[in-house]
């Protein structure tokens, strides 16, 4: 499979060569725009958000499938174990369910460019920024929500190309831009290097920011929750945990209880876990053309809904139904009651990312929430050897879910580790939110893939309607050496910047 996909990238057109150019990072700000005033630096730091979420030209085409945090989501999401795909599809998001990926798929293409753009705005307005005598504290914020937007963007850059830092910290990281003057031509830093600069801006930015904006910026405590979340993909579990109570003891959020947790999504902006998310108003519904729900969600007319709770995570989740975690788990049904299939497959929507507003295409998504925060900790302890601690702050997301009556209560399952009974739950709680797959490979553990769904390798329409589907798939259980686990670095980089290196 890699082989096929090098020599489609070899054998790719030399006109395309002449469209790089119009896909350069650095066509955003420059510091001749910038007047260094308050409310100029302020516009841009907003522009840069604003990126998160805007259709933004790619190489002369505004396509709605291009957004970055569609593309966030779905190649983590699609990649994992949590959500099948119910038919075939000529959106490059099939690469992620089938793990056959090629360097000129437009996803990938357009996630580096649109990752690096953020990090160009980034920077220009850090050195503009930091041209003036005396910032005031405003200008210190707006200064630490660029070393918190770069240190991010560099964070999910390397997740997604580079094998993850437990595995291999010298291996192959991606490009670190921290400089509007940094060649273009430029090799890729290890593992540990990027994670050293995310660590790095990520304190920078928590120093600076004293001027709290609201949930949609960056902040003091979004800052220590992307600390907590790099020193846990790390394993320095000490360091883990310091950051996570960091946040925790700000007292700034505390976690939704079972009565309010069915709306958190829906109203991220005034969630009480809300450390950070991407502000969507109603202008910004992109609905069936290009939002995130459109592909995990209908109500009929809204969204395409060809991508369900996978059987996997219901299993998982299916001892306890009293679980207010399933109402964002929305089964598809007929009159008579009975569950409607496509393909074969039974159709459970997923809403996390609808009912903003009422509408089932509008979210504000969020990328850093308080239960992360008990769970890193709940991680971090397992792997210290803290059974107990581990238990308890497992226990703090169950009471708070409508499991009051089935804590652990520092009992573990029969043959379960701690690490066991952590990861299921991070499985359950953060389903959908983008991280499963690096749970998985980062614990240096295999993604089990063998149930019915589009994903699976030779699928033919005669399969569809067996009454028993084929089980033993071939090769849909990953293992965390595998090198489908991470996408290429796209094709524009590898064809301009000739110190870059490509996945093998």
């Amino acid at each position: 499979m890699r082989t096929r996909s090098i020599l489609l990238i070899l054998c790719l057109p030399l006109l395309m060569a002449g469209c790089l150019k119009d896909i350069n990072p650095s066509d955003a700000l420059n510091t001749g725009l910038l007047t260094g005033t308050e409310q100029g630096l302020q516009q841009a730091v907003n522009g840069a958000y604003a990126l998160f979420k805007d259709h933004v030209t790619f190489n002369g085409t505004e396509d709605l499938n291009n957004m970055y945090l569609r593309q966030y989501f779905q190649l983590s999401d699609f990649a994992s174990d949590d959500i099948v795909c119910a038919q075939t599809t000529t959106d490059p998001l099939y690469y992620s369910f089938s793990l056959d990926h090629t360097a000129t798929q437009t996803n990938t293409r357009f996630f580096w460019y649109i990752s690096y753009k953020i990090i160009n705005d980034a920077n220009t307005v850090i050195e503009s920024a930091e041209k003036i005598a005396n910032p005031s504290d405003k200008i210190r914020q707006l200064i630490g929500e660029c070393y918190f937007l770069r240190a991010f963007c560099h964070f999910n850059l390397v997740r997604l190309f580079a094998r993850p830092v437990t595995q291999d910290p010298n291996g192959m990281g991606i490009i670190l831009r921290t400089s509007t003057s940094d060649e273009a031509l430029k090799a890729r830093a290890t593992v540990s290097e990027v994670y050293a600069a995310v660590i790095a801006d990520a304190e920078k930015g928590a120093e600076l920011m004293n001027q709290p904006r609201g949930v949609q910026f960056g902040s003091k405590e979004a800052a220590w929750a992307l600390l907590s979340r790099a020193f846990l993909y790390k394993e320095d579990n000490d360091s883990a945990i310091f950051y996570a109570d960091k946040v925790i003891g700000s007292n700034r959020f505390s976690l939704e209880t079972a009565a309010t947790y069915p709306q958190l999504f829906a109203n991220a902006m005034t969630g009480k876990e809300t450390i950070f998310c991407t502000a969507f108003t109603p202008a910004d519904d992109y609905g069936k053309g290009g939002s995130i729900a459109s592909m995990i969600y209908s109500d009929g007319n809204s969204g395409w809904g060809e991508e369900y709770a996978s059987q996997s995570l219901r299993d998982t989740m299916a001892e306890h139904p009293e679980d207010v975690r399933w109402q964002y788990i929305v089964p598809l049904k007929n009159t008579d009651g009975s569950l409607q299939k496509k393909n074969g497959i039974e159709i459970y929507y997923i809403s996390k990312f609808s009912f903003q507003g009422g509408s089932p295409t509008l979210s504000s998504p969020i990328l850093f929430r308080l239960a992360e925060m008990y769970l890193n900790k709940a991680e971090a302890a397992a792997k210290k050897g803290n059974t107990n601690d581990a238990l308890d702050n497992v226990d703090m997301i169950r009471k708070n879910r409508g499991l009051e009556n089935a804590l652990y209560n520092h009992v573990l399952p029969a043959g379960k580790t701690a690490l066991d009974v952590v990861l299921k739950e991070r499985r359950i709680e953060l389903a959908f939110e983008g991280h499963r797959n690096y749970d998985v490979y980062r614990n240096k553990r295999s993604m089990n893939r063998t149930y019915w769904g589009y994903h699976l390798p030779g699928l033919k329409e005669s399969d569809i309607n067996l009454a028993v589907k084929p089980a033993g798939y071939n090769n849909m259980i990953i293992a965390p050496d595998a090198k489908r686990i991470i996408y290429y670095i796209p094709i524009d980089e590898i064809q301009t910047n000739k110190l870059c290196e490509q996945n093998p």
